[in-house]
């Protein structure tokens, strides 16, 4: 059961206990097969996993901006695993971030760790989920910030909310299936056999029927609708049947309003949504569909094609009849819907919500993003890339040998451009950009720094697509977005230095670039990795180091009396 006890005004305690849980979704081979012989036996397909509090969703935190919280994890399961407070930027305190190998290690079976989470300029919807192996598959939840006491929302109080996380289903044991297809140098794109909407599949898959997730809603009232793209390796469209969806936030910062019929949500991003029900009395689903940007999976046509449905349902007295669907969701291949909506945001930039984009730029860096082949102990391994290099993990944290200056374990090399310039989006690229270098290469930039990244999608090994980039400690301003290979010279001229969105996870299109700017004033180690997570497995990632800063005030906190320890960590408590 979780705890929550509030000690002093804006103090938060939660305990969350990992323990392997059994749930059932979908229909086992063999009631598939009973099925086709219209017989209509449920025989379910049951498989335990590591969760948090014994639920599927997690539970949520809710706090008021500038709360602190202080959650203690015990490992109650069979490996090892770190909690990431995604989107919270952690001011100072790189210790509690939690992404393993960089900033601790993992909380091994039978211990437990507790984690600082200092909430700071976040408004509006975040998350948090497992940081190691793949298991945040099964171990995430939403986080509820509120405006800071005696504030309110920039836009009318809603009635009501609610919270969607939109996920995926996997019959399979994930993390030993991802184990064993990487040793075996494939490609790790494992599929979902279904994806869901707060841990359920919907109505349209037989076996799931029955526990279809319900909103219940009254007739004239608006709605906060929080929703949370939890899925390991999926861009996602989502709709509600015949309702407007009007977004006033993204990844815990305000929004000019934008109307919409549908969204398109990357993973580890967040939108906050406001929903008017003002149609006639019935149900309507709401409805998560798969958005493939993959240049194979669309050509091929193999991707998951499976519709998550929940069932948003007015109250009152009326004959149920079967709900109606989106009409308006696109369809899985439609880009040019996702690269539209896209391009709609723009930061609040009030009074009460403005924004700071950097104007003075000091560090100026050009990444690749790149699909990769890496050939190690003569075998070939799939590998992914930032400026041809493929992120390999150390042996203790990152975080750790920073703060101690312990040599050996990273290099401070990560290329501010690629190793060379090429046609980065050509139809049929040679091998010679094939191969990648593999190294655990990171940024290191100084305090209060002004930094500018351009993102470049490539076409290496014909695999263009979408990557939803994620900086921890950090949100940064997305100045620019535009399709085709970046011109230094011409697309700055477009950049938006008024009212950029400030998000955590920015998402470069599969045929095109993103500008994005953060000042450096979080001293710490923070991972920037891509948010696919067969990306990031695959090497898909960096480390970007902020330096101290001049006071105590500016630089990184002193570590906790307990981090995790790995066996070669020199740490001593």
């Amino acid at each position: 059961m979780l705890l929550m006890i509030l000690a002093d005004a804006g103090v938060h305690h939660y305990d969350f206990v990992l323990k392997e849980e059994n749930f059932t979704r979908l229909c086992s081979t063999k009631s598939m097969l009973v099925l086709k012989e219209e017989n209509f036996t449920r025989l379910c397909s049951t498989k335990s996993m590591l969760v948090v509090n014994g639920s599927f969703p997690g539970p949520t935190i809710r706090v008021h901006r500038g709360d602190t919280v202080y959650v203690n994890v015990h490992n109650h399961g069979n490996y090892g695993v770190t909690i990431h407070w995604h989107g919270v930027k952690q001011p100072r305190n790189p210790w509690s971030d939690g992404p393993v190998y960089i900033t601790q290690c993992p909380i091994q079976p039978g211990s437990n760790f507790t984690y600082e989470v200092i909430f700071s300029e976040e408004e509006g919807t975040v998350w948090w989920h497992a940081h190691s192996n793949w298991t945040r598959n099964s171990v995430h939840g939403a986080i509820v910030i509120y405006p800071a006491q005696g504030t309110t929302f920039p836009y009318l109080q809603p009635d009501g909310e609610e919270i969607t996380i939109l996920g995926d289903w996997f019959k399979s044991d994930l993390n030993l299936a991802v184990e064993e297809l990487l040793d075996s140098g494939g490609n790790s794109a494992l599929d979902p056999d279904a994806f869901t909407i707060n841990g359920q599949p919907g109505d349209l898959f037989i076996c799931s029927k029955e526990t279809t997730h319900h909103w219940l809603v009254d007739y004239g009232k608006t709605y906060l609708l929080r929703v949370v793209n939890v899925a390991m390796n999926a861009l996602l469209f989502f709709a509600i049947a015949e309702h407007n969806l009007t977004i006033v936030g993204t990844d815990g910062a305000y929004i000019k309003p934008v109307v919409t019929s549908y969204i398109m949500i990357g993973p580890g991003q967040t939108m906050d949504i406001l929903v008017t029900t003002n149609q006639s009395l019935g149900q309507y689903y709401m409805a998560a569909r798969y958005f493939t940007s993959d240049t194979l999976e669309y050509s091929s046509h193999n991707y998951p094609k499976g519709n998550a449905t929940a069932i948003l349902q007015y109250r009152g007295n009326y004959t149920l009849t079967s709900p109606s669907f989106p009409t308006t969701l696109p369809f899985y291949t439609d880009y040019n819907a996702g690269l539209s909506f896209m391009k709609q945001f723009r930061s609040l930039a009030s009074q009460d919500h403005p924004v700071d984009v950097p104007q003075n730029i000091s560090t100026r860096m050009f990444v690749t993003t790149s699909m990769n082949e890496n050939v190690y102990n003569l075998h070939k391994y799939l590998a992914a890339s930032l400026n041809n290099v493929t992120w390999i993990d150390p042996t203790i944290s990152v975080l750790e040998a920073y703060y101690r200056n312990i040599s050996g374990f990273y290099t401070t090399d990560f290329p501010d451009v690629p190793p060379e310039f090429f046609d980065f989006l050509a139809d049929s690229l040679g091998l010679d950009v094939t191969q990648c270098l593999r190294g655990t290469k990171v940024k290191i930039v100084d305090y209060n720094e002004e930094v500018e990244i351009v993102f470049q999608s490539t076409n290496v090994f014909n695999s263009s697509q979408n990557h939803p980039m994620h900086l921890h400690g950090y949100s940064v301003y997305v100045v620019g977005l535009g399709e085709g290979i970046f011109n230094p010279d011409e697309d700055p001229k477009g950049y938006n230095l008024v009212d950029p969105p400030y998000v955590n996870t920015a998402t470069v299109p599969k045929t095109g670039w993103i500008a994005v700017r953060f000042r450096a004033n979080n001293p710490g180690v923070w991972l920037f990795h891509c948010h696919i997570e067969r990306h990031y497995t695959v090497g898909m990632n960096t480390v970007i180091i902020t330096k101290n800063g001049g006071t105590p005030e500016t630089s990184m906190q002193d570590p906790p009396p307990y981090m995790p320890s790995c066996g070669s960590s020199l740490f001593s408590y």
